[in-house]
């Protein structure tokens, strides 16, 4: 095992110095017109409509079709969309947005903003998973012209302008939502929005086909005809199709660590690194704190202190990544903090915090059972789970691994709560009122809405988190955050893992005018295939 892991370190770094290289070519100038885009994703969306969901799979189809007022650059400066410029009041309790004129949704209405009021009135507030603390400060907002929108809020927010581009706030067409059941509207699968390219057909099992805008915005884009996102749930395949030039992007990590090397051919193959950058992804072990055993915070810190994460990067992740040291990822520069309770591998302090807990081993050497349940086609997540489950088995505890298809899996821990242990990853945004708090606050325990709180309530970090929320002294707001993230890293509600790498790989056909940090929900605006490459 430790010569393996040591062949993978050595690969890792070689592949790390081909990427250098190669990433640039995804880059390029004098873009061509023509061609359908085929993509491949491993999991099919449950849904096309990221203002009530914001699975990555979902904001990667998305957004070519919905938009967000503003958009990021390679180093995650918010950069003018359907917003062309903002103001921030001195105080910070008003943000004001001139809108784009000229804008048309797909079906020919024209956009205004009253459909940016409409969807932050009743979809980022009331059904947006982290709407609620995202825009909590909002009290009122006025329309003073159909191209201008002013937000007044009852404190300042900080984080505000980190999750309003397309993943994390797409505004949606008022004149087909209002007086709706947003949730189950139809057009969440059939999605009519304002970007370069226009939904056509859902083929269940199959593909997403979008064709080229004729009426959009930006002058002259897109370029490409067509994009047609094949969902493709074996690692495998998703490997053969682009080395066939079947398929031209394998979009967020969609092939496992473990394919990679096939790809070093600069000639022919591309690597992006950043495009995930602004989800500052954590690989996690949640804890269902409804179940009995897991309600007992020794149980959590024992299970924590049994799984060895700098094996699971070496093994698992072959080193694409870091070790996760808590909530808020190490890439969030601004508010981590790495001065807080660890876990490292400790078997004997691992069964010592069981038998306090009265989970005493039996003559066999057993303590108990639980199930995990994992997503099917997220290859890195269930080699997570089969590393837990060995893991645990040294302290006593059997694992069931529980592998089911990707919305069932969601209903199963968000809607249910049936279940014991979920590894997956969740995305912690920029700020931590975005992107963790969801977590952690006791008011988005909210059943049946996927990536929200599932149980776990501390009033004191409830208190500390909402203060943080509005609080305009960054120095201040530093020491609130830092202290939240130690008391959950005492009581471990979710084990946090690793902070891994997204990995885009293209073929040499394709080209952008220019990389974004928040690259897997860019509209492909300035996407084209590039002739003669194969």
């Amino acid at each position: 095992m430790k010569f393996r892991i040591f062949l993978n370190a050595v690969t890792l770094v070689a592949f790390l110095a081909v990427s250098a290289l190669t990433q640039a070519q995804t880059v390029g100038r004098n873009p061509v017109r023509g061609g359908v885009l085929n993509v491949s994703i491993l999991t099919e969306p449950v849904t096309l409509n990221s203002g009530i969901h914001t699975t990555m799979y979902i904001g990667e189809v998305a957004s070519k079709v919905q938009e967000g007022l503003i958009s990021f650059d390679a180093d995650l400066k918010p950069v003018p969309a359907l917003a062309t410029k903002w103001e921030v009041a001195p105080d910070g309790k008003t943000i004001a947005f001139d809108l784009r004129k000229g804008v048309k949704w797909h079906d020919g209405r024209d956009f205004t903003a009253a459909d940016v009021a409409f969807t932050l009135k009743e979809v980022w507030q009331k059904i947006h998973p982290f709407g609620k603390a995202a825009f909590a400060n909002v009290d009122r907002v006025e329309v003073p012209d159909p191209h201008r929108i002013v937000l007044h809020l009852s404190a300042p927010a900080p984080y505000l302008l980190n999750y309003i581009n397309a993943y994390g706030a797409p505004v949606l067409p008022k004149h087909l939502y209002e007086g709706t059941d947003i949730v189950n509207n139809p057009y969440n699968a059939k999605p009519v929005g304002t970007g370069p390219f226009v939904f056509r057909e859902w083929v269940k099992g199959s593909h997403i086909r979008l064709e080229r805008n004729p009426g959009y915005w930006q002058e002259g884009r897109p370029y490409l005809d067509g994009i047609l996102f094949r969902f493709i749930p074996d690692a495998a395949a998703r490997a053969v199709v682009l080395q066939s030039g079947e398929v031209d992007v394998s979009v967020g990590s969609a092939l496992p660590a473990t394919s990679l090397a096939q790809f070093r051919d600069k000639s022919r193959y591309s690597f992006n690194l950043i495009d995930g950058n602004y989800l500052a992804t954590i690989a996690f072990a949640q804890f269902n704190v409804n179940e009995k055993r897991l309600s007992d915070k020794r149980v959590r810190q024992a299970i924590a202190h049994a799984i060895d994460r700098e094996a699971l990067l070496k093994v698992v992740y072959l080193g694409y990544g870091k070790v996760a040291t808590g909530p808020i990822p190490s890439s969030v520069t601004k508010y981590y903090s790495p001065d807080t309770r660890q876990y490292p591998l400790d078997l004997k302090r691992a069964a010592q915090l069981l038998d306090e807990a009265g989970y005493r081993a039996d003559a066999g050497g057993r303590r108990f059972g639980l199930r995990l349940v994992i997503a099917a086609g997220q290859t890195q997540y269930t080699r997570t789970a089969e590393f837990i489950k060995q893991s645990l088995a040294k302290i006593g505890i059997d694992v069931e691994l529980q592998t089911l298809d990707y919305a069932t899996s969601l209903r199963r821990v968000f809607t249910e709560w049936d279940y014991d242990i979920f590894v997956s990853s969740m995305h912690r945004l920029p700020d931590p009122t975005l992107g963790v708090q969801r977590i952690f606050w006791t008011q988005n325990i909210r059943k049946g809405v996927p990536w929200t709180n599932t149980g776990y309530s501390n009033p004191k970090l409830d208190a500390l988190m909402e203060q943080a929320a509005r609080e305009p002294d960054e120095t201040k707001r530093k020491a609130q955050i830092k202290e939240w993230q130690q008391i959950v890293q005492e009581d471990v509600p979710i084990l946090e893992l690793i902070e891994p790498v997204w990995i885009t790989v293209s073929t040499a056909r394709f080209r952008k005018l220019a990389l974004q940090g928040d690259g897997l929900f860019s509209s492909w605006a300035d996407a084209w295939l590039e002739p003669g490459k194969k």
